[in-house]
């Protein structure tokens, strides 16, 4: 089942952020996420918020584009309650779940919704994921008609007997004939992949790069498979059904794929994503990693605006109840203080390329960037000239460059 929502303190039934949270608004950008929490089938390594059809008791699928615009509704009145100023909406992302397993129609009422309760900025993303057997050259028109600019598709792999472990349901044959529909229909591409997948070999993850590279995607994502407690995978890993990912395997796996993806053209911008460009890279996502606001509509969605974080109730039936009935779904929520806030700066802007200021660093932290040079963790070139950029070395102990850069005292 989904994970555990975090602890926090009660959320309002209004939603009426803090004082504090207005404080230089309009020098961040503002986002809504809206998550669609439903899937086909329940994937083996997936501990997101969704639901299958059996699982959807007292509440029905063809309701929720209903629901979330009420959301939407709410969230305006209290981002202008809480003296939030008029910004218009720089990125929207539908995500899941299966966003696309909704008809079209839903999906721009769903927009619709956003772009009259802020409006949409010029020239603003608007991202659905998809996997690959939930569209048809059709539903990718009318998203595009419906204001969509961006696709992400669920490809994950391109190898059979990988994809059947992660329990994914396409055809790796019809990945290039989604991506070309897309094209067609004037949207930008990307792909998202996993790597590290029991019995995947360095030989399967190289045939998944090149299918993913000849279909010439404007976008890719690869993420390093995680076993999340409480997942199917777990269960079989620790039964010995299948083996545990490997960790010097997957180092292995991600400098291929930089190396790979590096020689098509392709520049890394943050850990786990590459683009053919900047003006490809995913601004939604960068707005997570830059710290600006954005609302989170849907069940067990998260938001942040001005250092205070939120989330939503988990299961379409309470949520469906409490927006229904004009209250926030919010289950909890948490103001983040100044040190947490400049530590969570430190660890999100050192995964991207633009990377970190030095001068944000405190004493001890500026001591140790000589030293991550010297390891070959961090960029010489970039460190001289003010900023904190990992090597490829560092992207593969990002985390242990941020424990240094943030010393215990």
């Amino acid at each position: 089942m989904p994970s555990a929502l975090p602890l926090g303190d009660p959320a309002p039934a209004d939603g009426l952020l803090p004082t504090g949270a207005a404080d230089d608004a309009d020098t961040r950008d503002f986002g809504v996420y809206l998550h669609v929490p439903f899937c086909r089938v329940r994937c083996g390594y997936c501990d997101f918020n969704t639901y299958t059809a059996t699982e959807l008791r007292g509440v029905s699928q063809s309701d929720y584009a209903g629901h979330a615009v009420r959301e939407v509704e709410f969230a305006a009145r209290a981002l202008t309650a809480s003296g939030l100023p008029a910004r218009e909406v720089s990125t929207v992302f539908f995500g899941g779940g299966t966003p696309t397993l909704l008809p079209p129609g839903d999906l721009g009422t769903m927009l619709g919704a956003v772009r009259d309760a802020w409006g949409l900025a010029p020239g603003a993303e608007v991202t659905t994921e998809a996997n690959p057997d939930s569209v048809d050259a059709d539903d990718l028109r009318r998203l595009a008609d419906a204001g969509f600019t961006r696709v992400s598709f669920g490809m994950q792999s391109a190898v059979p007997h990988v994809l059947a472990t992660l329990e994914r349901t396409h055809d790796p044959e019809r990945i290039p004939l989604v991506v070309e529909w897309a094209r067609q229909a004037g949207l930008q591409v990307s792909l998202d992949l996993i790597y590290g997948t029991p019995g995947e070999s360095l030989v399967d993850w190289e045939r998944s790069l090149d299918t993913a590279l000849a279909c010439a995607p404007d976008h890719v994502s690869a993420y390093a498979l995680i076993v999340e407690p409480g997942t199917k995978l777990a269960r079989q890993i620790r039964s010995g059904q299948v083996a545990e990912p490997d960790d010097d395997l997957e180092a292995d796996m991600y400098e291929l794929a930089d190396a790979r993806l590096s020689a098509a053209g392709y520049g890394w911008y943050e850990v786990s994503n590459w683009a053919k460009d900047d003006a490809h890279r995913s601004r939604h996502n960068l707005s997570y990693w830059l710290g600006h606001d954005w609302w989170g509509i849907g069940p067990g969605a998260h938001s942040h605006v001005g250092g205070v974080r939120w989330w939503n109730v988990k299961h379409p039936a309470a949520y469906a109840q409490r927006v229904l009935a004009g209250a926030s779904p919010a289950a909890g929520r948490e103001t983040l203080d100044a040190e947490t806030r400049r530590v969570e700066r430190v660890l999100l802007l050192t995964r991207i390329r633009d990377g970190l200021s030095v001068s944000e660093l405190e004493a001890p932290g500026r001591t140790a960037v000589a030293g991550l040079i010297a390891d070959g963790l961090v960029d010489a070139k970039a460190a001289l000239a003010g900023s904190v950029v990992l090597t490829l070395r560092g992207r593969l102990l990002a985390d242990a460059v941020v424990r240094r850069l943030l010393p215990e005292d």
